[in-house]
């Protein structure tokens, strides 16, 4: 490992995390004249955002407001993109921080133009994490279609095999370098955005839904890539275990969230989702019958209300006020039953379905993975903002659940807090 060091003009700002809150963080911050250093430990920007196929309010694709962002941040030399970098240490009080970014190898240089030639050289095949392990990739990948950078990556696994070199033969720009080593640069800088973002809780924690051992269970997030035409399906919403088109689906909201054995906490957007993904069906199956099972239905904001009255008008949309107990499954159809008991009748139900999809909470970054800082954190993971202490500034959903619009307003305010640190040095 080597090391770096940089020497930002004083008054930089660090921001953490590359979704559509650092995003909005960094542009912000730049485009008022602010040196930053944008840092994301994948391989790309864009965050869980452009893993959606869409998002509120208008219902777009996640390249409407991505592409813009990403223009704005090419054409702004202010903004110093690290990706594959993850943050080891901070040290020093606000307005003169040293950040020690550990930056590991992409394997792949400026001089590539995305041909996909190492990728067709190289017979390995790896998870595609971006889609949540639905389908495969090539073990030299693009990380997703709109990805920013536009470069391609050699996974780890095939550095020091066949495969690597057969990818570096194939390649006519002399775009891999599999010399490339882990570094760490050092940098100075007055202020640090934390925007880590969120994972979607992991649904084989919840042991009465049965995710993971039943195929025809997937969650809200895998649902998204399903829909998405940049998707393991192409867009096709089908039953993982035979690709054949669903007659009736089942929504779990809740899924992990507002139990104390899980996530103690509404996740603010789950229901909002799950109505969303009615839509999604609704384009291909127009009468397929559909179940949702729910403790609260949460439609925040007069929108929201609207688009929630809009969906209950679908006959074929049944909402049952009930938390699911258990869910087992026919072996002959791998159909889906759910039990529950409903809220308002008392009555016990067995519903059937052909597919489930689990409405998974949003998990905090840092409750996942500790963050090398001196924050204050709710018992939840979530980054509590002490403006009075300043310099550190949480963004977006690592300082609570919150859906894209929110998430971009709270960007732009902590982009501001960020700059008044720098003025009062």
């Amino acid at each position: 490992m080597t090391a770096d060091k940089a020497a930002p003009a004083s008054g930089s700002i660090l921001v953490v995390g590359g979704g559509i809150s650092g995003l909005t963080t960094a542009i912000e911050a730049a485009e008022v004249g602010y040196e930053v250093f944008l840092v994301e430990k994948n391989p790309y920007l864009g965050g869980r955002v452009s893993q959606l196929n869409q998002y509120f309010p208008k219902l777009c694709p996640p390249s409407c407001g991505l592409e813009i962002n990403f223009r704005r941040i090419k054409d702004n030399p202010r903004i110093k993109v690290l990706t594959l970098a993850e943050v080891e240490q901070i040290e020093g009080n606000a307005g003169d921080y040293t950040a020690s970014i550990r930056i590991s190898p992409r394997y792949v240089n400026e001089n590539c133009t995305c041909c996909g030639e190492c990728a067709k050289a190289c017979q390995t095949e790896i998870p595609n994490d971006f889609n949540f392990g639905m389908n495969k990739s090539s073990g030299a990948y693009l990380p997703n279609d709109m990805a920013f950078p536009a470069r391609f990556v050699l996974s780890p696994r095939i550095i020091g095999t066949e495969d690597a070199k057969k990818a570096k033969e194939a390649c006519k720009y002399d775009a891999i370098d599999l010399e490339m080593a882990p570094k760490t640069v050092s940098l100075k800088v007055g202020a640090v955005v934390w925007a880590t973002g969120w994972a979607p809780y992991d649904a084989s924690k919840i042991d009465n839904l049965g995710f993971g051992r039943y195929s025809n269970i997937i969650t809200n997030m895998m649902f998204e890539r399903m829909a998405a035409t940049t998707g393991p399906t192409e867009g096709k919403i089908i039953r993982p275990s035979d690709q054949k088109a669903p007659a009736s689906f089942a929504f779990v909201q809740c899924a992990g969230s507002r139990d104390e054995n899980h996530l103690p906490y509404c996740s603010y957007i789950c229901c909002m989702a799950s109505l969303k993904h009615v839509t999604y069906i609704r384009e291909q199956y127009p009468n397929a019958k559909i179940y949702i099972f729910y403790i609260d239905l949460r439609a925040p904001g007069y929108k929201y209300e609207k688009f929630y009255q809009k969906i209950k008008q679908d006959p074929n949309v049944i909402f049952i006020k009930g938390k699911v107990a258990e869910v087992s499954e026919d072996p002959s159809t791998r159909n889906i039953t759910l039990v529950a008991e409903n809220a308002v009748t008392g009555e016990k139900i067995h519903q059937s379905a052909e597919m489930v999809i689990l409405a998974t909470g949003m998990q905090p970054s840092a409750a996942i993975n500790k963050l090398p800082a001196d924050l204050t954190l709710t018992e939840d993971g979530f980054i509590i903002n002490d403006f009075s202490k300043g310099g550190m500034f949480a963004a977006g959903c690592a300082n609570k659940p919150a859906d894209v619009v929110s998430s971009n307003q709270n960007a732009t305010g902590m982009a501001l807090k960020a700059i008044q640190t720098l003025v009062r040095r």
